[in-house]
């Protein structure tokens, strides 16, 4: 007996063949059937669905290109990864082995950097909350600390006095560069803040001052801000260098570097909106170049970037499990992957392509995932070709926040996999009950008997 097909009542629907929309970019039609040669459905069969999959290859490639376009213009440059874009061990060994130091923003960071072996010296702590325990660590390991408010700068005077020796930080600092600008982290400039802060610091005699550090924004794909950035960091350190006597042992220009995704607003596709690593070099090389110093005198220049190294080479693969009509007309289709594990959905227009040949046609589609809320949308209208229950959806460029913002609500969180040289590594299993639920307990109280 023949296995029973599934049945959708006919409806009439205008379809489109390759026609450009307003924006004048046509539908993706043409499947992505492999991922580093291994095709989606051996990936699939191997290890379910959602699935993200890392290209080991392509993770080396963007920090190359990366500290090659800093490296050529500022030659005292490091590159700091950002752990909490993605905090993979796999994926922050990787870029260590490329030569990544290590910027964190909470003592489970910090621990994670130290698990992977690297020296406290090579650890840049972050973040506008660090415990004193964390602090006294840090401190004990030679990290560079970059304290954030009056409060911290407290605490980081009460450990020298415990740990009996003058402690070298660096100060958070910012500035009015963005629309709404950043005011949570660190110092104000123009308000007179920064500065404030500097002379307190020296003033208290337990601390030093030996670095400037700034972070501009997420997603900023206007090399201008970070122009300005740079000539503020310049004329910062001018002013505190002539009327404080500070000399800095290096700055920090960040992250925030966009990636190839597009903005749920934005006008055009990244392709046209994103720069590359020499453009954000080239905004920012040159002016710190101009600095208060001799050459051989230059502050060591920190990178942090997060987004731009890790949301490329990051694939989320999901399959197709129901479709239905909508009372206006438009097809809805659900999947296995829901915001639970791509949260970053609310913020980034995601290509979805089938990994399956679906023929030219197009139809208007609101991709819903799979979680049982109203508000799991990933798509509220997508061009997509005609697809089945257990047809495959490739989602790529979702490596940055996607894993570690992700949580086990309703469903628990996929494998991910690593392809290195055509060989499959598994760097997390998928998650079952008794590892979720390990950590609760039933009181007598409350048992059933």
């Amino acid at each position: 007996m023949s296995e029973k097909k599934s049945y959708l009542k006919p409806t009439i629907v205008r379809h489109s063949v390759g026609v450009t929309n307003k924006f004048g970019r046509p539908p993706i039609t043409v499947p992505q059937d492999r991922i580093e040669g291994l095709t989606i459905g051996e990936l699939t069969n191997l290890h379910g669905s959602p699935l993200y999959v890392l290209s080991v290859e392509q993770l080396r490639n963007q920090y190359r290109d990366m500290d090659r376009a800093f490296k050529t213009r500022y030659p005292r440059t490091q590159i700091a990864y950002s752990y909490k874009t993605n905090y993979l061990k796999s994926v922050c060994s990787i870029l260590h082995q490329e030569g990544a130091w290590a910027e964190v923003v909470s003592g489970f960071e910090y621990d994670i950097a130290r698990d992977l072996k690297i020296p406290g010296e090579k650890i840049i702590f972050n973040g506008p909350y660090k415990s004193h325990e964390d602090l006294i660590r840090a401190f004990n390991n030679d990290s560079m600390i970059n304290v954030d408010n009056y409060d911290e700068i407290q605490v980081c005077e009460d450990i020298s006095v415990e740990l009996g020796r003058k402690l070298s930080i660096g100060v958070r600092i910012n500035m009015d560069l963005n629309n709404p600008p950043w005011h949570k982290f660190g110092f104000n400039v123009e308000a007179g803040h920064a500065f404030d802060a500097v002379k307190r610091i020296q003033a208290g005699g337990k601390l030093e001052v030996v670095g400037l550090h700034i972070h501009t924004g997420t997603y900023v794909d206007d090399v201008n801000i970070y122009s300005m950035a740079a000539q503020g960091l310049v004329n910062f350190y001018t002013y505190i260098k002539n009327q404080l006597g500070v000399t800095l042992k290096y700055w920090d220009i960040g992250g925030g570097y966009a990636s190839h995704n597009t903005l749920n607003w934005a006008w055009q596709s990244s392709e046209y909106t994103c720069p590359t690593f020499d453009q954000y070099a080239e905004a920012i090389c040159p002016i710190l170049m101009n600095g208060p110093f001799q050459g051989n005198e230059a502050p060591q220049l920190f990178l942090e970037p997060g987004r731009a190294l890790v949301d490329e080479p990051f694939t989320l693969i999901t399959t197709v499990v129901a479709q239905k009509r909508l009372p206006g007309g438009k097809r809805g289709i659900v999947v296995d992957a829901g915001m639970n594990v791509l949260s970053s959905v609310q913020w980034y227009n995601y290509s979805f392509q089938t990994a399956q040949d679906s023929g030219l046609t197009t139809e208007e589609t609101v991709l819903y995932g799979g979680l049982c809320m109203n508000i799991d949308v990933l798509r509220p209208s997508i061009s997509l070709p005609p697809v089945r229950r257990g047809d495959h959806l490739v989602i790529p460029h979702v490596g940055a926040y996607n894993i570690s913002q992700s949580w086990q609500f309703i469903y628990l969180r996929p494998a991910i996999i690593a392809i290195d040289k055509g060989n499959i590594h598994v760097i997390r299993e998928k998650e079952n009950r008794e590892y979720v639920q390990q950590g609760e307990y039933v009181p007598d109280e409350f048992s059933i008997s």
